[in-house]
């Protein structure tokens, strides 16, 4: 598929190398769009991409792009998806998807009716592990799931920590990295929680920067999620069964993981990733849209709006709001 990639930061630049990567499967970058011509054609320069665009709009409306990959920050989701949607194209959205629930019910239902393919970017859900991961739990490797968890914190300095913090742009632990535990949680358990708890910490801000909650599921099952920026916490995950737990070193990148049926050894799992992870959020993307189809079976829609309505609520639990809400 031809890509066009919406923004030039961080996240685009490993898009972009992904892409180039993938030559020999089809994708290649058609062009590239920024706020200020000079950086589109930088960053056009640095991976051969034939046309940089010094607006979002100029993009969205480039006929040679078949498919936008959206890098915005997350205040801006929303109002690109929706762009590019109305110009006709294709859509891979970073996560959050949207900074709310109904913006992404919104834009959903906008696909739909032009029969576009969208998709949250949220590469995890699409990696090798995590369907092995749900291929055990259905098949009862460790029983009845009673109790998961999963951590993950970093530490961000300087102009970094500002951009992850800023009310304007969307910004806090939960909606940066909390996003991760939340969806690792409902890969695992399947379902909304009926109900949770949380304890915050706000930073200057206004934002969050540390929260730990405990999510109640149907069934007794009870989940805990901790989720920091400002402390280096490794990114471990287990699912813990009445017959055995899986572990995660790393639940994020899940390239290992590791069975224990209670009294057997343990068995090893690895899944090298073909790239780098991105690669496969890619391909299914391209199925999709080359199948006609506006959703994927993989990550269905009601999966993407079954966390951001969780992080609504835990959001208005807090009470804060974006500057722009």
């Amino acid at each position: 598929m031809r890509w066009g990639i919406l923004a030039t930061g961080t996240i685009a630049k490993k898009f972009a190398d992904t892409v180039v990567r993938m030559a020999a499967e089809g994708e290649m970058l058609a062009a590239v769009g920024s706020r200020r011509k000079e950086s589109a054609e930088a960053f056009a320069g640095t991976y051969q991409i034939p046309r940089a665009w010094g607006s979002y709009e100029e993009l969205a409306a480039d006929p040679e792009v078949e498919a936008v990959y959206i890098a915005t920050p997350n205040s801006l989701h929303y109002e690109n998806c929706k762009l590019c949607l109305e110009q006709g194209k294709h859509v891979l959205c970073e996560k959050p998807f949207t900074t709310n629930a109904e913006q992404a019910r919104e834009l959903y239902r906008l696909a739909e009716q032009k029969g576009l393919f969208l998709m949250e970017a949220f590469w995890t859900r699409l990696l090798p592990a995590y369907e092995k991961l749900r291929e055990l739990l259905a098949a009862g490797a460790i029983g009845n799931v009673r109790f998961v968890r999963c951590d993950y914190g970093f530490i961000a300095k300087g102009a970094r920590r500002e951009r992850k913090f800023q009310s304007g742009l969307g910004g806090g632990a939960l909606l940066d990295i909390g996003i991760y535990n939340l969806g690792f949680l409902h890969a695992v358990m399947g379902e909304a929680p009926e109900a949770f708890e949380s304890q915050v910490h706000f930073n200057e801000f206004g934002t969050d920067d540390f929260s730990a909650l405990q999510l109640s599921y149907p069934g007794g099952r009870v989940a805990h999620s901790v989720q920091a920026i400002g402390m280096d916490m490794a990114r471990h995950a287990a699912v813990y069964g009445d017959a055995g737990v899986i572990t995660f070193p790393d639940f994020q990148h899940a390239q290992q993981m590791t069975l224990t049926r209670y009294g057997e050894a343990p068995k090893e799992y690895s899944f090298p990733y073909d790239i780098n992870g991105f690669e496969y959020q890619i391909r299914e993307a391209s199925a999709c849209a080359a199948a006609g189809r506006c959703f994927s079976e993989k990550f269905p829609p009601e999966d993407s709006l079954t966390v951001l309505r969780l992080m609504d609520d835990i959001r208005r639990s807090w009470d804060m709001k974006f500057d722009y809400e």
